[in-house]
């Protein structure tokens, strides 16, 4: 199956570099969460997500499979777009409920992983033969404009994904979004709700461990992809919420004086006894939190989905008129 590919090795590659040279050498220190996923990675993350602890994906699902119907009935569309799309498990029952409604024509799935996206695209054609599967390998912060802009679509960005971006870089994605979008698109955005901090913060530190083997694993990516020297297991796991952002934070603590050497770039860098480096952030939101943001960027929520626990919200949102 041809994939259209907006990404290259060189590409991959200098986007690492750079996001390890700035990040490595701020203060305090951080690293971006998409470069935890490679295959290593995609099988810990795919773990977590069967975790007791973890319970977005449940939650989701079990939106998904209460509303999908619906959200196909008000979307009206033809062309399924999925930002982030990985395995696209959770993809079927909206493809089911658009099938069914008699509209689908076309799915496009869209990741940087390239091995992940043609396997989920071929076993989807196989389930869906009428359907045209059009994988697409791209940057979704960066190459929205390079979309396929044919028929109705319904962009779905799942899996509450967004809350891993800061304020400032939401706002910019979904402006760029909506820029893209035509009248009659519709937007479907997952988003992981606030609740009791305890529960946050179990999502994120399972007793098995399956996270923190998930967080560390970013230090091995950057060993095997820039030559550096990090010791993993030196590093301690680290999951905080914090309630003035309303997001959790994923950090890694040296649990000892170190200097580690990023051969690739020339850089040493050295980390204090206790010193935290962030991995990442995942926001948690409110519904009317949502829609203010949506509408700051051209959006307007047609309809609001929450699960029977109120943990997580699946938001249908359609292009704001624009005022005359």
């Amino acid at each position: 199956m041809a994939v259209t590919d907006h990404l290259d090795d060189a590409y991959l590659r200098q986007s690492l570099e750079q996001d390890v040279r700035t990040g490595l050498t701020a203060s305090p220190k951080w690293l971006p969460p998409k470069w935890f996923y490679d295959a290593a990675g995609s099988e810990l993350f795919s773990r977590i997500t069967r975790l007791v602890e973890y319970y977005p994906t449940r939650r989701e699902l079990e939106i998904l499979r209460r509303h999908a119907v619906d959200v196909a009935a008000a979307g009206g569309a033809d062309t399924l777009v999925e930002l982030g799309s990985g395995t696209s498990e959770k993809t079927v029952l909206l493809l089911d409920a658009l099938a069914a409604a008699g509209t689908l024509r076309t799915y496009t799935p869209v990741d940087v992983d390239a091995v992940t996206l043609e396997a989920a695209a071929t076993r989807l054609a196989v389930r869906y033969p009428d359907l045209g599967v059009r994988p697409v390998r791209a940057d979704f912060e960066r190459h929205l404009s390079l979309l396929p802009r044919t028929g109705r679509r319904m962009v779905a960005f799942l899996g509450g994904t967004i809350g891993n971006l800061p304020p400032a870089a939401r706002e910019v994605f979904l402006k760029e979004l909506r820029s893209t979008l035509r009248p009659g698109d519709t937007l479907l955005l997952g988003t992981d709700l606030v609740k009791d901090p305890r529960r946050l913060v179990a999502a994120y530190d399972d007793a098995q461990g399956v996270t923190a083997a998930f967080n560390r694993n970013v230090l091995h990516v950057v060993n095997r992809e820039l030559d550096a020297d990090f010791e993993p297991d030196a590093f301690a796991h680290v999951a905080l919420y914090d309630e003035d952002h309303e997001w959790i934070e994923m950090r890694l603590r040296a649990t000892r004086p170190m200097r580690v050497t990023i051969r690739a770039l020339g850089l040493p860098v050295s980390f204090e006894d206790g010193e935290e480096m962030r991995t990442e952030i995942s926001a948690k939101f409110r519904p009317e939190g949502i829609a203010d943001e949506l509408d700051r960027a051209g959006f307007t929520v047609l309809r609001f989905f929450t699960d029977t626990a109120g943990d997580f919200g699946l938001t249908l949102a359609g292009l704001r008129p624009s005022s005359s």
